[in-house]
């Protein structure tokens, strides 16, 4: 604020030059090679601590449709084959249980960060009613199982189970399917949604596999040790502990909080902060739900974030979150510009001052919400907000207002090594009895590792061959020379990364309409042309390219391959030119025409 109340002026070059100087300093040239794969000496950090696993004969049979992935990619594609008429549907899934991410997210505070009315898939189906703006990550499992028990994908689930091989029977049609159970079983069809957000990792520090204290990932939560459980439950056996937490994206940022009440001390590792809003959580009330939660109520809600937060043509803003707000402010930026002035390069630089001033207020909001002003200066985001995922919360600041909590800023650089008993930030060693990896999942390495098996299609082509200068698809799910294959996730077809899910309930949506085609006309095999796959790789090739993360001036992260050049690879990690809403109606436009132009049916 300027003396007389009011806004002072941005400078925005001096911001820009902080930026690029905050970004040079994390530039690394290792990329996404500076993870460690958990394997070795440290694939016990995959062990599930959450369900015990059980012994069962290997599985010999043949299914209409296996789906890979028991998250919610595979709940709403199964769902929807299911009312489509496809009875024998099997679920692969490497948890003991369905829910994917939200299988294994169940550190303390884990919730969505994005509304629960648009997050869930099929509430309107199930008749559930989220208990929060904002739900927490066992009501989320609860709703995975409850889609789970409605559509009857129980019945044929394989639980801890993962793919080890997927080939295509060409002269049987269909595929052929082994995992690390010992099961071989065929299926006509076969989806994929083994995602992103699954196989964790490890930051490549040096002296990982030395500490002799205790130490687990955030994603295999090890409450035998903390105490406490997923619903909330105080830590109380941290209260003797001096605890480390490496990393700070948004699983820190909804943990912490709850460390910094247990712990006797906490230590968090910070290499980048990230940018932390207002997230005013709240229950959502019974009756007003009942008023809204007229039929197709869940559908208008998903379009009108998705118009909200993407530039669509939306009257209202049902949803009113933080991903709404900054479009609220891009737009609004936009329309003050005269008409004869409204180019893309007016548009983009509307953006960045919208963006420059909403970060200026989450900068000043670390600084009035933290008492020690160099903690306060150390957690402020030098970055645009879309650089990296937006974090939103009301306790994670505080939290470092408590006498034992530490935040050990490395000035970009990261952790420089561990020890037998601690963790060593430039040359001086902080003792810890337990160190906790929020380092996240894998998300920028090849599609197969993280698959854990590469799909052999059409005489025996493997999918990385087929993909080794890029991702080509057809809508982001059709593969050609892969038939009865689809890939249910965002790429290449609206690309919505505020709103998985979204993409995920279309996708599933049109896989059951094609499948459903198939089988009653008859057809051994769906797959797309070669034709039609490149006028698709071509059409998204006239867009503007990635917008999110590609600036020049953001810091690295998984939303721009930890800062590394693009490649020939990544410049095809796009998605429909107009737009995520664009995509959405064309698509059902294309799935409703019937026709389904592209795929040959034989």
């Amino acid at each position: 604020m300027a003396a007389d109340g009011s806004k002072a002026a941005i400078d925005k070059e001096a911001l820009r030059r902080k930026y690029r100087q905050e970004r040079d300093k994390r530039l690394r040239p290792d990329g996404n090679a500076q993870y460690l794969e958990l394997k070795g000496q440290l694939a016990h950090y995959l062990d599930d601590p959450y369900t015990p696993r059980v012994e069962r004969e290997p599985v010999t049979d043949h299914v209409t449709f296996a789906f890979i992935g028991g998250g919610f990619a595979g709940l709403v594609t199964g769902a929807r084959l299911t009312e489509a008429g496809v009875r024998d549907i099997r679920i692969i899934e490497k948890g003991g249980d369905f829910g994917g991410t939200w299988y294994w997210n169940r550190y303390p505070g884990a919730k969505c960060d994005t509304a629960s009315m648009v997050y869930m898939p099929l509430l309107e189906e199930t008749g559930h009613m989220p208990t929060e703006k904002y739900a927490h990550a066992p009501e989320i499992l609860a709703h995975c199982q409850r889609i789970g028990r409605q559509y009857g994908l129980y019945d044929n689930a394989l639980f801890h189970t993962e793919v080890s091989a997927l080939e295509w029977d060409e002269a049987a049609t269909r595929w052929r399917i082994e995992t690390n159970r010992g099961d071989r079983f065929t299926a006509q069809f076969v989806g994929m949604g083994t995602g992103p957000l699954h196989v964790p990792k490890l930051p490549g520090i040096p002296g990982v596999e030395d500490f002799r204290g205790h130490s687990f990932h955030t994603s295999r939560w090890d409450y035998d040790y903390t105490g406490g459980d997923p619903s909330g439950a105080p830590l109380e056996k941290l209260a003797d502990k001096r605890v480390a937490i490496i990393g700070t994206g948004a699983t820190s940022v909804q943990c912490v909080p709850h460390l910094a009440r247990a712990c006797a001390e906490l230590f968090v590792f910070q290499r980048t902060p990230s940018s932390v809003d207002v997230r005013d959580n709240r229950p959502i009330d019974a009756d007003w739900f009942a008023e809204i939660a007229t039929p197709g109520w869940q559908q208008r809600w998903l379009e009108n974030f998705t118009d909200n937060q993407t530039g669509g043509q939306a009257s209202e803003d049902l949803v009113q979150d933080g991903w709404t707000d900054l479009a609220r402010r891009i737009r609004t930026k936009i329309m003050q510009l005269p008409p004869d002035q409204i180019t893309p390069q007016n548009m983009l630089a509307a953006w960045e001052d919208a963006d420059f001033e909403k970060m200026e207020e989450i900068r000043a909001r670390a600084e009035a919400i933290v008492n020690d002003p160099e903690t306060a200066e150390n957690l402020k985001a030098w970055y645009r907000q879309l650089c990296k995922r937006p974090c939103f919360h009301d306790a994670y600041l505080q939290a470092f207002n408590e006498p034992g909590t530490h935040l050990i800023d490395t000035d970009g650089k990261g952790v420089e090594r561990i020890t037998a008993t601690g963790v060593v930030v430039a040359g001086t060693e902080y003792p810890v009895d337990c160190i906790i990896y929020a380092s996240g999942f894998e998300v920028g390495t090849e599609y197969h590792r993280r698959a854990g098996f590469d799909l052999k299609g059409r005489n025996g082509k493997l999918l990385s061959e087929h993909w080794s200068e890029g991702m080509r698809t057809k809508h982001g799910i059709h593969v050609h020379g892969f038939p009865n294959a689809f890939i249910v996730q965002p790429t290449q077809g609206a690309n919505l990364i505020s709103n998985v899910p979204h993409n995920l309930t279309e996708s599933g949506r049109t896989i059951a309409a094609i499948v459903q085609h198939a089988l009653a006309n008859g057809a051994s095999e769906v797959e797309v042309t070669a034709e039609a796959e490149q006028a698709w790789i071509d059409l998204l090739l006239t867009g503007s390219g990635r917008m999110i993360g590609a600036s020049p001036d953001c810091t690295p992260g998984y939303y721009n391959n930890e800062g590394q050049e693009p490649t020939a690879e990544s410049r095809l990690r796009v998605g429909y030119p107009a737009g995520a809403s664009a995509y959405f109606r064309y698509l059902k436009g294309w799935r409703d025409k019937g026709d389904f132009d592209g795929l040959a049916f034989t």
